[in-house]
């Protein structure tokens, strides 16, 4: 498969989101960071920071309250050098116990080198059973 750097085309779009998917999966913040550049910019929500030291320190916090945490994304457009994911996850509170998913979008900028540089999150919560979780 070709080199998973812009232009994207489907096949490596695709490709894409599912490498995303799974670093993410891994809970592995150094990891995960690496796939970002050095002063890659982030919107999380209603946080923004700039930097894989920054990246790694809010993925070390998310996974220390979201236990249990299993992702899935899905690619919903691409460009040259960007892709928009939709994406929804399952995770515990780690303080009350209470299951939730979160549903959302992502919009992703990459560099020549295939590494992220913007990254805008928008996402909700839900509260859900245990036994109405989808990834077990």
């Amino acid at each position: 498969m070709k080199e998973l750097v812009p232009p994207f085309t489907k096949e490596t779009a695709i490709a894409k989101v599912q490498s995303a998917e799974d670093a993410w999966n891994s809970k592995n913040p150094e990891k995960v960071s690496m796939a970002y550049t050095i002063d890659s910019q982030w919107r999380n929500r209603d946080q923004f920071f700039i930097g894989r030291a920054e990246i790694a320190k809010f993925l070390s916090n998310k996974w220390n309250k979201e236990q249990h945490y299993t992702l899935k994304k899905h690619l919903w457009s691409f460009t040259d050098n960007r892709i928009s994911v939709r994406f929804e996850y399952e995770w515990q509170d780690a303080n009350s116990g209470q299951w939730n998913r979160t549903h959302g979008n992502e919009h992703w900028e990459f560099d020549e080198n295939g590494l992220m540089q913007i990254r805008d999150m928008s996402a909700n919560d839900i509260e859900i059973n245990e036994e109405d979780r989808k990834f077990k």
